[in-house]
């Protein structure tokens, strides 16, 4: 990769990410993991049955299908309208790379549900929370309403925004969506329940993998950010944030979730985690952060702010990185050239 192919695919993913957060998602248009999932779902319903263990061999092989038959089709069809002409290329790459994005729209989801709260329109709010959780929100007030919006926020900066950068830079367009595979693959069958503890073992774990270090980077940014974004006592949670995070996040189910979400609650000085109720189904969580305020809807749109922070900060964090690789690899070719 030359020092000029690098910059390239730095503009791309940044000329991406603008795409996303003029458009989002608009509903009109096919959207790839859309896709992913109706393939997934066909799949299950004819995989998932027999013993254990034909369960658990067929779940590799659904993990596999999907995530390898996405990244091939994805860069089959690049390959392909690039040849037809490079600026159909480009714009296919494009599109596909803001599909795999998510900032526009969790910020407007965090927003569905502080604006109504702010009013005092509770059923609103609640409403807002049920389309972006799973656990039950009809009895919600606000503190918990708030709890949930804020975790949704943490955990999704990974989910929807951190990681398909980190994949983007390494791979572009088919390798982000491979990741996006993988993350379905983990929405839709990563339970561990008698239906998918078997079948969905392979995408849970490899979704754990994928996700392990731009999780810890992402926490980071958020840490980085939350030094640079003020609100009120933002310095003094700022000051214990990092070592309260490193401690806390392993509490988490997640071996991944508990960083964003550790480090936005000792950001903002608030408790996340606690009880929630599922379908009727109490399930208790590890507490993550200290409840230093109440928390209200004020903290969503702070955590919206954290969330912007931190992924800025991790593309210019990525395309450093890269950027410095880059150079490393391509001295040392250089050097090897030179003393051939």
């Amino acid at each position: 990769m030359t020092g000029g192919v690098m910059y390239g695919e730095i503009v791309i993913v940044a000329l991406a990410i603008v795409i996303d957060l003029v458009v989002g998602d608009p509903r009109s248009l096919p959207h790839p993991v859309v896709i992913i999932g109706r393939a997934i779902s066909v799949l299950e319903q004819r995989w998932n049955q027999g013993s254990d263990k034909r369960r658990r061999l067929l779940g590799f092989l659904l993990t596999a299908t999907i995530v390898l038959g996405t990244f091939s089709l994805a860069w089959l069809s690049l390959e392909l309208l690039t040849w037809v002409h490079p600026w159909l290329g480009l714009a296919a790459e494009l599109w596909l790379l803001a599909t795999t994005l998510a900032i526009k729209g969790l910020a407007e989801a965090g927003r569905a549900i502080a604006v109504p709260l702010a009013n005092g329109d509770l059923v609103s709010a609640r409403k807002a929370l049920s389309m972006v959780v799973g656990r039950d929100t009809e009895q919600l007030d606000e503190a918990e309403i708030t709890r949930g919006a804020v975790e949704t926020i943490a955990e999704n900066t990974v989910d929807g925004i951190t990681s398909p950068l980190f994949f983007a830079f390494i791979g572009g367009a088919p390798l982000a969506l491979a990741y996006k595979a993988i993350n379905t693959l983990d929405s839709m069958v990563g339970y561990q329940n008698e239906r998918y503890s078997d079948f969905g073992y392979a995408s849970a774990k490899l979704d754990d993998i994928a996700n392990w270090l731009p999780a810890r980077l992402t926490a980071l940014c958020l840490w980085v950010a939350g030094g640079l974004i003020s609100w009120q006592s933002s310095a003094h949670y700022w000051r214990r944030a990092m070592l309260a995070t490193c401690r806390e996040a392993p509490r988490h189910p997640s071996p991944n979730a508990g960083w964003p979400e550790a480090m936005v609650a000792n950001l903002l000085g608030v408790q996340l985690g606690g009880t929630n109720v599922y379908q009727g189904a109490v399930s208790h969580r590890a507490t993550l952060g200290s409840p230093l305020e109440t928390l209200t809807c004020s903290h969503i749109n702070a955590a919206i702010k954290l969330m912007h922070g931190a992924w800025l900060l991790f593309f210019l964090l990525m395309a450093v990185l890269m950027s410095v690789l880059t150079g490393v690899l391509m001295g040392s070719a250089g050097a090897g050239i030179s003393w051939l």
